[in-house]
């Protein structure tokens, strides 16, 4: 019986080889910290502290001002020098809380428990919600709001999303091999708020190692399973995830729980342990510094609000050849950077540096309409098509050839052998749609 995977996706040149071996180092920043008051999907969190305040490591620095919305903590001692809006990896100015440190990382007493299963799963998400723990895969999606579903009896999946499959990144494979007791513990603690569930921890089969870690680990837990998976992008992607793992399908007017599933990123798993069983919040995150024109290709855990360009010194900086390009996260669905005075947030998982940016070694020309993004596309969509209506505005047209299926992963472009720059044309023009829908 073959690997468990999805429809169409395409298979990149992973780069991983750079940086898998390298263990998890340390890392303790110099500069100022920067927390981007918005690190999360939902409402920004409200600081609680001013200018002047001075600070401990752990300590929280603005909490959430909603229901969808999330805490943020100081990953470092220092004095609050000030609340100000501060460019972020994806260009825009988030207003944020800028902290000098003070290098002693004097830090806060955490409020640990002895016996987690003494907590009714109200205490469980509290506490949760106070480490203010998000998807840490990217979406960041506050954490306690996807443990609250609506019908939880219904909840038949919990899916630990640890394909990682975007190229060069290396995080959650060390998270896999270094934290597999952290990760079960998270995991365990998850299924305990659901009783009708199943544990499933989803693996590329481009990590071997890891697949065999954490079977022989979780020989001795009933309720989890390990599900080695097809390497193949975007199989990390949630939808392509829970088809491949259960079968099931869902699309974007439906959430994860509508078929019974509810997915982490592993590092999330992580983090829910530390904070309901450790009390200690998120303040720090496992961070891939790779691309062949770093000198030593690196995997830190780092203090969240760290600057881009200290962590790249910190990894021996650039080869004599230079970069031409830098991406923030994977190659795939990463951000260019342009400037890497930019911090580092709870969702941020990589900086890749490229001696050649090969995206601009060619031009686009035009569609020769040989079907490969369509045979690429997870989500069964015609890309070409919907970039024509995205090029000429038809935003009826577009939505009508279900344009907002689209999950924005790349697979369309890399496959396009004209070089159109399909998923940004799409995903420009859905959110054109999404905004005049919000309007009415």
């Amino acid at each position: 019986m073959g690997l468990k995977t999805f429809k169409g996706g395409v298979h990149p040149y992973d780069g991983k080889d750079l940086s898998k071996s390298k263990p998890v180092t340390d890392y303790l920043p110099k500069g100022d910290l920067v927390f981007p008051l918005s690190q999360h999907i939902g409402a920004p969190a409200t600081p609680i502290v001013a200018v002047g305040d001075s600070v401990l490591r752990g300590q929280k620095i603005a909490e959430a001002s909603g229901f969808v919305s999330a805490a943020i903590f100081s990953s470092v001692s220092g004095t609050v020098k000030a609340i100000e809006p501060r460019r972020t990896t994806t260009g825009d100015m988030v207003n944020s809380i800028i902290i000098e440190n003070d290098g002693a990382f004097t830090e806060v007493t955490y409020d640990s428990c002895e016996d987690v299963s003494s907590l009714s799963k109200e205490q469980i998400i509290e506490r949760i919600k106070e480490a203010g723990v998000v998807g840490m895969g990217g979406a960041g999606f506050p954490t306690h709001v996807k443990l609250s579903p609506k019908e939880p009896e219904k909840i038949e999946y919990i899916i630990a999303n640890g394909a990682e499959c975007e190229p060069y990144l290396t995080s959650d494979y060390r998270n896999m091999m270094d934290e597999a007791e952290l990760l079960i513990g998270g995991m365990n603690i998850v299924l305990s708020m659901f009783p009708n569930a199943k544990g499933i921890i989803g693996i590329e089969d481009n990590k071997p190692d890891c697949i065999e870690r954490l079977t022989k680990m979780c020989a001795s837990e009933p309720r989890i399973d390990v599900q080695p998976l097809m390497t193949k992008y975007p199989q990390g992607g949630e939808r392509q995830l829970i088809h491949a793992v259960t079968g099931r399908d869902i699309n974007s007017k439906m959430l994860p729980a509508d078929a019974g599933c509810i997915v982490d990123n592993v590092e999330t798993l992580i983090s829910i342990y530390r904070g309901v069983k450790l009390g200690r919040p998120v303040i720090t995150h496992n961070f891939t510094v790779t691309g062949d024109a770093v000198v030593e290709p690196q995997n830190f855990r780092i203090c969240v609000g760290t600057n881009f360009a200290e962590l790249l010194e910190a990894a021996g900086g650039l080869k004599a050849s230079g970069a031409k390009k830098m991406i923030a996260g994977g190659p795939m669905m990463g951000f260019a950077l342009f400037d890497l005075n930019v911090p580092i947030t709870k969702t941020t998982s990589a900086l890749i540096c490229m001696t050649e940016d090969e995206a601009s070694l060619y031009e686009p020309s035009a569609c020769i309409n040989c079907g490969r993004c369509v045979e690429a596309c997870p989500e069964q969509l015609i890309p070409s098509r919907l970039a024509d209506f995205a090029e000429h505005g038809q935003k009826d047209e577009f939505e009508k050839w279900y344009g907002l299926e689209c999950i924005e992963c790349g697979s369309c472009t890399y496959g396009c052998p004209a070089r159109r720059h399909l998923a940004q044309s799409i995903k420009t023009m859905k959110k054109l749609v999404l905004a005049d829908k919000r309007k009415k």
